[in-house]
């Protein structure tokens, strides 16, 4: 049982203040939003802020939700079940972690379209984002590949991320957002 305090002890050592692994639905992601919110009000955190970590939160979720149903990821499967969302709280800033199985054959494309993405300054992220509305369809699940631009352009930010391998499938793909707390 040592693992709980172990877990407790990283959790705070990380300053994690909320923590959710296991399948993502739209009710979860429902769920998970209104921890958060009520957690960010309860804070006193000043309201530009609140609104940029929500958003950005709302973003990476979907996100997750998007690409797990994507990829034929069904709830109960032991890959959809890998997938975790966090968000740690520090003097400086807010972190929001996410961490989910994307299929090894998208590794490099999504790799390209983040390095294109943090190669951009927040002008070249305006006109990225006005690009994809102009040119871009969206999609039957809703999504017109803005969530990135937007994560980065609510941040200010450059989008952290790696991928380890889980199997001869599928990367574990993991994303952090970082925003800042201190006022503009």
């Amino acid at each position: 049982m040592n693992y709980i305090y172990d877990l407790h002890r990283t959790m705070m050592s990380q300053k994690l203040i909320l923590v959710y692994d296991g399948d993502f639905t739209q009710e979860t992601t429902k769920s998970i939003l209104a921890m958060a919110e009520r957690n960010l009000d309860s804070s006193g955190e000043e309201s530009g802020i609140k609104r940029k970590v929500f958003n950005v939160m709302v973003e990476a979720l979907q996100n997750i939700v998007k690409h797990s149903s994507e990829h034929g990821l069904t709830a109960g499967s032991l890959i959809s079940k890998s997938a975790i969302f966090m968000i740690s709280k520090d003097d400086k800033k807010y972190c929001v972690m996410t961490g989910n199985p994307i299929p090894k054959s998208a590794v490099a494309k999504l790799t390209s379209n983040l390095n294109d993405l943090n190669a951009k300054d927040k002008d070249g992220l305006k006109e990225m984002y006005k690009e994809i509305i102009k040119n871009t369809q969206i999609s039957e699940k809703g999504g017109a590949g803005l969530g990135f631009v937007d994560m980065a352009r609510k941040s200010g930010e450059k989008l952290e991320f790696s991928f380890d391998a889980m199997n001869d499938d599928y990367d574990f793909f993991c994303l952090k957002i970082n925003i800042s707390r201190e006022k503009e």
